[in-house]
């Protein structure tokens, strides 16, 4: 019999092992940030135990950082890192649990599909080859990675760029939500796809700004929610600094140069089994055309059926509640432009369940290319006026 092991020494990996036997009752414990108390994120590889009726605890789930994120959560594993299921996954309010029988020598188990920070440099790679893409690299991180920029539009089309729509879009300022780069993928795709209308619409009308990926330190260590100085990027938005959070600090930078009129920030969110926005409600300066533009917004997606609904979400924040410090409220607050976060489940969508699959990787890309039809609806608008 093969003796069991497991390893999180790789891109994003992160456990602690308490106890690992032949008897196949193993217990673990959710590591925190690298250099903060946020614990929430895991990805490990157990080897070793094909056709072993395995066990596993996570002990120290109760007391992470959404511990009502594990109300009915069930674990990714995959044999192969690129065909992710759910197994069977219990909380009883202090321990999660979960059984399963390993079908090969080797499974891997993560919160949620990971984004490894090598099919980032291939995504950059690839979509560097078509035309409408300039790759800009705007800053290291303090670790020396590169925070890379992504310009779109049709460079051909008639209209000057002074009087193109400006679009942003930022994903994964908390590294443990994948989800957000998976999105963030899927729109790319979606906005390069040849003779759709809409993308070819959006291409000739709009400037898009994408950085895939805003914590390059926290995705290769394993955070769940900081950078490598342990600081949370979207509380930084208001005075970011080189010492603390140069991510925030060079992208905000290049925001105030080229200026923004739709702004999207793609995030996960541990609780809710829903695809939702949160908008800008709390922001004192929130103003009639900011909530029109998120109504058009909001409106449009819901009637794509891609997977957005509006019932389930945040609720109606107080004037002042939310601080500008978050991305979203400081660029609206800032430009007075329409901002959203846009929030993905680490469970299920419960409007559209997949027991199996849950909310993964696959499902997040086709809802990020889906994010193009409200943004062609709130473009509209914005020429109109």
């Amino acid at each position: 019999m093969a003796k069991l092991h497991i390893s999180s020494q790789f891109d994003s990996g992160s456990i602690e092992v308490l106890n690992l036997n032949d008897h196949c009752h193993i217990e673990l414990k959710i590591r925190k940030d690298s250099a903060a108390d946020f614990a929430q994120w895991f990805h490990f590889v157990l080897c070793g135990a094909m056709n072993l009726p395995i066990d596993l605890k996570l002990l120290n789930a109760g007391i992470c950082s959404y511990p009502d994120g594990w109300t009915d959560y069930k674990i990714a594993a995959s044999y192969d890192k690129h065909s992710w299921f759910r197994i069977d996954t219990q909380f009883d309010g202090e321990i999660l649990s979960a059984k399963i029988t390993p079908g090969a020598n080797c499974i891997y188990f993560a919160y949620f599909e990971p984004y490894s920070f090598e099919r980032h440099m291939n995504m950059i790679g690839s979509f560097t080859l078509s035309p409408y893409v300039f790759v800009d690299r705007l800053g290291g991180t303090s670790q020396g990675r590169d925070i890379t920029l992504l310009k779109v539009t049709n460079t051909e089309n008639s209209m000057l760029e002074m009087q193109k729509k400006k679009v942003w879009l930022i994903a994964r300022q908390h590294p443990g939500e994948t989800m957000a780069e998976w999105f963030a993928e899927g729109f790319l795709e979606g906005l390069l796809k040849k003779n759709d209308p809409v993308s070819c619409t959006l291409l000739d009308q709009c400037i898009f700004y994408i950085v895939p990926n805003m914590n390059p330190d926290g995705t290769v260590l394993g955070n769940m929610r900081t950078n490598a100085l342990g600081v949370d990027l979207n509380r930084e938005w208001c005075s970011p600094t080189l010492e603390r959070s140069p991510e925030v600090y060079w992208v905000r930078e290049k925001i105030i140069q080229t200026g923004v009129d739709i702004f999207l920030d793609a995030h996960g969110d541990e609780g809710l089994p829903y695809n939702f926005v949160a908008g800008s409600q709390s922001n004192i300066s929130h103003s009639h055309l900011q909530a029109e533009l998120e109504a058009t917004f909001k409106e449009s997606w819901t009637t794509a059926r891609a997977g957005f609904q509006d019932q389930y979400n945040y609720g109606t924040p107080q004037r002042g509640s939310v601080p500008l410090s978050v991305a979203t409220n400081w660029i609206a607050d800032h430009f007075g432009c329409l901002a959203l976060t846009i929030e993905m489940p680490f469970k299920d969508n419960a409007i559209d369940p997949m027991p199996l699959r849950g909310w993964d990787g696959q499902r997040s890309k086709e809802f990020g290319a889906s994010a193009l039809l409200p943004i062609q609806s709130v473009c509209s608008k914005l020429f109109k006026f």
